[in-house]
């Protein structure tokens, strides 16, 4: 005799599921149980259902595979709301099973009843409730199948007396897809393509996380073109090592060689990426744009050609038809001022600049408390992680700092909330990485502001010896909203944050801490965290006035930081 919970849970662990993140309730009780004793799932209970859903997230974009979530009646399925934005987001397949009320009870506005095809209608690809044995497999195959073949979010519905139902046992097996092939564009639109490319002056490419598994394929093409390549933050970790032709970021969080290899294009070749951020773009530029997903093409930028397809195959095709381009001044000027960019921000990382004479002058203007500078932290992190470590980052000024200070070299991953752009995503994605294989290194880059809204999930860590590396960014600010107001011209207002000692809070939970105030007692604190085999955590006090020049400040910036900054000298000193 087989129960529909128990049907559920061992076609997940056939699938290849290996943990399930949930906070234990009563609608979900069959499930719980029937995971208790199926050895190939390790249940994790969270302490908010907001981390399970990060966390799940997680595992699904680093394994490639599903990642699974649970939340019971009510509450617990509308706290896993935000996790599961990010998941449809990020394009990861996540099953969400959610709790329901007894069947009697559905429609009575009972206690903690809450209609979830509704809630979770945008958010979801598919969502449905079994309300019968009978269903079984079939709502279970449609979800996992939807969650699949999308990349996203599915919302199957157990109400509370439906798990430990009997399921027939002539019931048939579920059955799941497995991925789909790649597609190639027509050998018309290629050829067209082609012939945009050979006849520009100048080329540059926009590579996005879509060339995951395309690597050597862009580094031909940019090799073919002479092509600098601007990579947004996801294709970090395929394509910023060993590349000779990338200049960095765009955007905000970006740097002056992306928006010079831009300005000096004639054509942009878009390979792989969505990069939101319109106001980026080049004007005046011939785009060609390579994405799967066919209602990508041309949502951000005017497109002169668009081809559905994916990367790798569909460079593999369009490679025999490219000459070779003899010019290399485009790449050339690019990269200087990528390498020139590069050798100025290094000295921010060095303990004694502040000490120096331009940092004596900067340090004047921005860091009058002698804090650490946030960019030493993420040198000092990218010096000493593994090579194949996972990183996770926070939104806000932790990415910045990580996207210009550490390089994801060799096997290094990285996870973070780049499309949805929620607070406390951090730390629970560690979570999610650490326990797909806690033999690996996993970094957390985290604001204070961040860490705190999901603190109780470092007992999380604790209670399952998930050996997370946190390292807080810890200047008692929301850090990115100050500079946003402050570029605005408005006085910092309601940012900052009255923070306890978070390396003492870490030791309360049964975590190893450290908090460093001293830059040159930095990287010593590093290697001791990186070093500790549980879950700990480096409370390091950093600068809270550091800020991150875009790649083309505006005058309209310059002019409302400088109000700003005049106003916040006024109110400090009393008048």
């Amino acid at each position: 005799m087989t129960t529909v919970a128990e049907s559920l849970v061992k076609a997940l662990a056939d699938l290849g599921v290996t943990t399930v993140w949930r906070v234990v309730g009563d609608a979900l009780n069959p499930v719980t149980d029937a995971i208790r004793t199926e050895d190939r799932i390790e249940w994790i209970g969270v302490r908010h259902e907001e981390a399970g859903a990060f966390a799940a997230s997680a595992q699904a974009q680093l394994s490639g595979t599903l990642g699974v979530c649970m939340g019971t009646v009510g509450p617990g399925s509308i706290h896993l709301l935000n996790g599961l934005y990010d998941a449809k987001k990020s394009h990861a397949p996540v099953l969400a099973i959610c709790g329901q009320v007894p069947l009697a009870e559905i429609g009575s506005e009972c206690f903690q009843e809450v209609n979830n095809d509704l809630l979770f209608q945008d958010v979801a690809e598919f969502t449905r409730s079994i309300t019968s044995p009978s269903q079984m497999p079939y709502i279970l195959e449609q979800a996992v199948n939807t969650a699949l073949e999308r990349q996203g979010v599915a919302i199957p519905t157990l109400p509370g007396d439906v798990g430990g139902m009997t399921v027939d046992k002539h019931a048939a097996e579920p059955k799941f897809v497995g991925l789909h092939p790649s597609a190639t564009p027509d050998a018309d639109l290629l050829a067209k393509a082609a012939g945009l490319l050979n006849e520009a002056k100048s080329i540059t490419m926009l590579v996005g996380m879509g060339t995951r598994e395309a690597r050597e394929a862009v580094l031909l093409t940019a090799e073919a073109l002479s092509a600098p390549m601007a990579l947004t933050l996801k294709a970090k970790e395929g394509l910023e090592r060993d590349n000779p032709y990338q200049v960095g970021q765009s955007g905000l969080i970006g740097n002056p060689a992306s928006q010079v290899a831009f300005d000096g294009c004639d054509v942009l070749l878009m390979v792989g990426t969505d990069f939101p951020y319109r106001e980026w773009y080049p004007e005046g530029k011939s785009v060609i744009q390579i994405d799967c997903r066919g209602e990508h093409i041309g949502r951000r930028t005017h497109v002169n050609l668009g081809l559905v397809g994916h990367s790798r195959s569909t460079l593999e095709a369009l490679l025999p038809m490219l000459n070779r381009r003899t010019d290399t001044e485009h790449l050339e000027h690019s990269r200087a001022r990528y390498d020139s960019w590069r050798e100025g921000q290094s000295h921010l990382t060095d303990p004694d600049f502040d000490h120096e004479r331009l940092g004596r002058l900067r340090q004047a203007f921005d860091n009058r408390a002698h804090a650490i500078r946030p960019e030493a932290v993420a040198a000092a992190a990218d010096r000493n992680a593994a090579t194949d470590a996972i990183f996770t980052t926070h939104t806000g000024m932790s990415t910045a700092w990580l996207a210009r200070f550490v390089t994801m070299s060799g096997q290094r991953r990285l996870v973070g909330s780049f499309n949805l752009g929620s607070m406390a995503n951090a730390m629970p994605q560690a979570l999610g990485a650490s326990a797909l294989d806690r033999r690996r290194q996993v970094l957390a880059f985290c604001g204070d502001g961040g860490i705190t809204m999901l603190l109780g999930d470092l007992i999380t860590a604790v209670s399952y010896d998930l050996p997370v590396k946190l390292i807080v960014f810890n200047n008692s600010r929301l850090g990115m909203v100050k500079l946003e107001q402050e570029q605005g011209g408005l006085p910092e207002f309601g940012t900052i944050l009255d923070n306890p000692d978070l390396s003492a809070v870490a030791r309360a939970c049964g975590m190893h801490g450290v908090r460093v105030e001293d830059p040159h007692e930095l990287d010593a604190a590093v290697k001791d965290l990186l070093a500790h085999e549980g879950p700990a955590l480096l409370d390091v006090v950093t600068n809270p006035d550091e800020i991150a020049i875009p790649p083309k400040p505006t005058l309209a910036q310059g002019w409302g930081f400088a109000i700003a900054k005049v106003q916040e000298s006024l109110r400090s000193s009393g008048e």
